[in-house]
């Protein structure tokens, strides 16, 4: 039980700084091409988990997880190496789509995650819930009340924006079925940044003309979202994921969306309309019904979760 709420409590503060990079990352966007941008906080990331890695094996705390202690480091290599494809596939897409639709319409079809992580664990053997499915309808209602203001109409912005969002299902489950095979949560997501980062360089090269001087002036944001959004939250996704399951997983990092938008209102100014708070509303009250579903499966399945596998 400790252990799934620590998962919990990790994903969440994922949640909160994928949100609040949106911010940076608007800013940075206007020094900066999305390739140059990407690929030199992906890199970053990278780098800055290479001394905390080092830390990490130092210390006797990480004798406690015996996951770790086990991680085969062909296994842990290969996750990274897949994740890291995914994810450069995901954000490239992304980033494509967002030039050819409005920015509420992608954040909407981005966030179709939530219901696709269960079907695509159809496929990886996983069942979910009823109450998960009602979750992930609930949060898909919230997520169309903050980010559509406008018909929704499927262009070619728009399918992007979808295969973006399938990629982005396969890369939480890709990192669900590397952590039951014990993978290194820590070191699979520094290679999954320099696979990634290393892709988007040679992108930028090809697609784009890169500065130096371009990237100093977008130097802050592109810190921020290296550090925090790279090398924090998505190590935090991966160590969080290992003690959530992925239905569950995507609801709580759903809120980077519902965090984004609070962000943009109290730094930005942006101002929310009664039903963009009533979307954030849904999606917290999904979130919540989630992890309450969580708790009374682990009591009825007497110290397994909700997949079969064993908690304590």
């Amino acid at each position: 039980m400790l252990k799934k709420l620590r998962g919990s409590i990790l994903l969440l503060i994922t949640a909160i700084i994928w949100g609040t990079a949106f911010v940076a990352q608007s800013e940075g966007m206007n020094y900066v091409g999305p390739f140059t941008y990407n690929a030199v906080r992906t890199l970053i990331g990278g780098v800055v988990l290479i001394p905390v890695i080092a830390l990490f094996r130092c210390t006797p705390l990480r004798k406690k997880d015996s996951k770790n202690e086990k991680a085969p480091l062909n296994t842990t290599v290969k996750g990274g190496i897949c994740c890291g494809i995914l994810l450069f596939i995901a954000s490239s897409f992304q980033q494509s789509g967002i030039k050819l639709t409005t920015a509420g319409k992608a954040g909407f079809i981005t966030a179709l995650y939530v219901v696709i992580v269960p079907l695509v664990g159809i496929f990886f053997g996983r069942k979910s819930s009823v109450k998960t499915w009602v979750c992930a309808a609930v949060a898909v209602l919230g997520f169309y009340l903050l980010c559509i203001k406008e018909g929704l109409n499927l262009s070619r912005g728009d399918f992007l924006v979808l295969i973006c969002a399938l990629f982005f299902a396969l890369h939480i489950m890709v990192i669900d079925s590397f952590n039951d095979k014990s993978a290194d949560s820590m070191l699979m997501s520094c290679i999954q940044f320099f696979t990634a980062g290393l892709m988007m360089t040679v992108c930028m090269f090809i697609f784009e003309k890169p500065s130096l001087s371009g990237i100093f002036a977008a130097k802050a944001t592109i810190l921020y979202t290296g550090i925090m959004s790279c090398g924090v939250a998505y190590t935090l996704q991966m160590i969080g994921q290992r003690y959530t399951p992925p239905s569950a997983a995507t609801l709580i990092m759903s809120l980077e969306s519902v965090f984004a938008a609070l962000s943009g209102w109290l730094i930005l100014s942006e101002k929310l309309s009664i039903k963009e708070f009533i979307g954030c509303a849904l999606v917290f009250a999904a979130v919540i019904l989630a992890q309450l579903n969580i708790k009374t499966k682990t009591k009825q399945t007497n110290g397994e979760d909700a997949y079969g596998k064993e908690v304590s």
